[in-house]
């Protein structure tokens, strides 16, 4: 099978990158040029409109959409960058923060340029310190050659970044919460509406875009809204990076065309599962998603085919699962990540996520009852959809999905009050 052609990804790994001179190589700041020159900001946001373009960080919205929706009333507005990437099994937006930095600040430029921004911030995971200085490097060497700063390219194109460190908390991802942070306050998310686009940052318009959202932008004024839309399925083309990682032989970032079916991602870019194993479970859209299983391989992944199996795409973290895994222990594990990480806001979720914490933790230690598996399998109803943000909806899609694929496995926890799932694989593996 002929490989998809990169787009995002292109050069990486054959050139540096963070290098002003190779990116231009590759006709970088071409299509800022272009929007700056032969484009009104009306004319910019139209194609990005028509090239119905979805946002990459988790929601999946129509970007020119999410830019529309900025009021015409005469105050500044502000475009927020979002790489702030902490979803478990999503890495691709580091990976193009370290090795694609100007590609991200051509893409704000343009994106800045179409909704009129006054300022651009780029809140950056905490954690992410040599992409934080890569990225820096990367300001400082495009605003000696005039891409930054005053009448950029000799326009009357003004902009500047600003790059916001965070502190390595999962909550500010949201970007209400995000926002926030900005301000120098507790990241929690806010109470909606208002919506950023109309009371964001310092109260001002805001819009918040993904680093991949932003990066796809240069690409769609180079070469038009008609080449984006004819990627992948009309609703949800485009390419899109997708972090595969788990039992895989060949685990990384692959950039694909959205609507690639699971089977072709696993076995034709990331090797197939390690020989002699079975799939067991993928969550398709990180820690957050519901997982989907053997006879969903043939599933396009994209935003609306993996909505219609009561699961989601997300930021496009792809965790495989094989035979070898206990599902008890999965889920023990991103229970326990969602109740560290919760702001405390919100009582479905502060009380909530930690007594399902405590339930599956229970489980896996021998210490589950009944009683434990009945709650488990009635609470998603309380705890989901009554929260301010989606990290409270994000505590029990996996463990419920899991927990009606595999209720033996959960079952067999308590009536032998153990692990007897990995007690029979070491067994298994051993002879």
């Amino acid at each position: 099978m002929a490989r998809f052609e990169p787009v995002l990804l292109r050069g990486i790994g054959q050139l540096d990158l963070t290098d002003i001179e190779n990116y231009k190589q590759l006709g970088g700041f071409a299509a800022l040029e272009k929007a700056l020159r032969e484009m009104t900001p009306e004319a910019v946001q139209g194609e990005v409109s028509a090239s119905n373009l979805r946002g990459r960080g988790g929601a999946g919205f129509p970007t020119g959409k999410k830019w529309s929706f900025l009021p015409k009333d005469g105050r500044p507005r502000y475009l927020v960058c979002n790489c702030d990437e902490a979803e478990p099994g999503t890495f691709k937006d580091h990976l193009l923060l370290e090795q694609a930095p100007f590609q991200i600040i051509e893409g704000l430029l343009i994106s800045a340029y179409a909704i009129n921004a006054a300022q651009i911030f780029m809140y950056i995971r905490g954690e992410f310190l040599e992409g934080f200085r890569i990225f820096k490097r990367a300001l400082d060497a495009a605003r000696l050659q005039g891409y930054l700063g005053k009448r950029i390219l000799g326009t009357d194109f003004s902009m500047d970044i600003v790059v916001h460190r965070g502190a390595g908390a999962y909550i500010c991802g949201e970007e209400t919460a995000m926002l926030e942070s900005i301000e120098g306050k507790r990241g929690e998310p806010r109470l909606k509406p208002p919506f950023p686009a109309n009371a964001g940052l310092y109260g001002m318009p805001t819009v918040v875009n993904n680093v991949e959202t932003v990066s796809c932008v240069p690409h769609i004024i180079e070469r038009g809204a008609q080449w984006f839309a004819s990627i992948g399925p009309e609703k949800c083309p485009g390419p899109k990076i997708i972090s595969v990682s788990g039992h895989v032989v060949r685990p990384g970032n692959y950039e694909v065309p959205m609507g690639i079916p699971a089977r072709e991602l696993i076995e034709e870019y990331a090797g197939g599962l390690f020989p002699g194993r079975r799939l067991k479970a993928i969550q398709p859209g990180g820690g957050s998603s519901a997982a989907i299983f053997e006879e969903d391989l043939d599933t396009g992944i994209d935003f609306d085919s993996l909505a219609a199996k009561r699961t989601m795409l997300g930021s496009g973290g792809f965790v495989v699962m094989d035979d070898t895994t206990c599902m008890v222990r999965a889920s023990q594990t991103l229970t326990r990540f969602f109740e560290h990480e919760s702001c405390g806001q919100c009582t479905p979720c502060r009380e909530g996520g930690q007594w399902v914490a405590r339930m599956v933790s229970r489980l896996e230690a021998g210490e589950g009852n009944e009683s434990d598996l009945r709650v488990l399998s009635t609470i998603n109803d309380t705890i989901t959809g009554t929260n301010l943000c989606p990290l409270g909806d994000s505590i029990m899609p996996f463990l419920s999905s899991v927990l009606r694929r595999f209720p033996e496995e959960f079952a067999d926890h308590v009536r032998e009050a153990g692990c007897p799932f990995r007690v029979g694989v070491a067994a298994s593996m051993a002879s």
